[in-house]
């Protein structure tokens, strides 16, 4: 009898590890490179706007000021964020692993070079790449010329403010106006016309 038990356990054991690997492994994917879809502002979203494409708005009286984001950049370079008060500025949280991200790389290239004269600066945060290499590869891949701070471990990106537009998902892109204050975020990547239009309005303002 004892015999015949074994085998049984065995594979109900083997099924339960199974099954944790998998959901384990599914847990990973959705934090690591998510879609967004769930829609989550970071507070119930009462003050935000939903427009098209998963762009979410904030009006500017009700706006929250970003955190210090500071450290080193990808290139080995010093950047403070805050150095950038009164020019509009557009946080994209990519990795060089993550496939939304190339897909929205060239749209971040052709942009942010068409609109640096116009006072906006772009800056990446980088993440989950455990190496810089791989980084500084995908920059020169797709023609990136603005820094990005390197946050392997995400560390600045968990000082964003709960209850504020706030990066949920690998790509996150949002859009700070010309007072360092939280405008506008996407959770999915997004095209130069999608980018556009989370821009202009925040240009626009005086």
């Amino acid at each position: 009898m004892s015999l015949s038990r074994a085998p049984r356990r065995r594979s109900t054991s083997g099924r339960a590890l199974l099954l944790t690997a998998v959901t384990l492994a599914g847990g990973l994917t959705l934090t690591a490179c998510g879609d967004g879809s769930g829609g989550s502002s970071g507070s119930g979203g009462t003050n935000y706007v939903q427009g098209s494409g998963g762009i979410q708005t904030v009006a500017r009286a009700e706006r929250q000021p970003a955190p210090k984001l500071d450290g080193e950049t990808v290139a080995g370079d010093r950047l403070d964020v805050s150095s950038l008060k009164g020019k509009v500025v557009v946080l994209n949280v990519w990795g060089s692993w993550c496939p939304p991200c190339r897909a929205e790389a060239p749209h971040f290239a052709k942009v942010s070079k068409e609109l640096k004269d116009k006072g906006v600066e772009f800056v990446g945060l980088n993440t989950r790449d455990s190496s810089k290499q791989p980084a500084v590869e995908f920059e020169k891949n797709f023609g990136i010329t603005y820094p990005s701070l390197y946050d392997p471990i995400g560390k600045l990106i968990l000082r964003f403010p709960k209850g504020t537009l706030n990066p949920q998902s690998i790509p996150s892109t949002i859009v700070l106006d010309k007072d360092g204050k939280i405008a506008a975020r996407s959770l999915l990547a997004v095209n130069e016309e999608q980018l556009r239009k989370m821009i202009d309005p925040v240009l626009a303002e005086k």
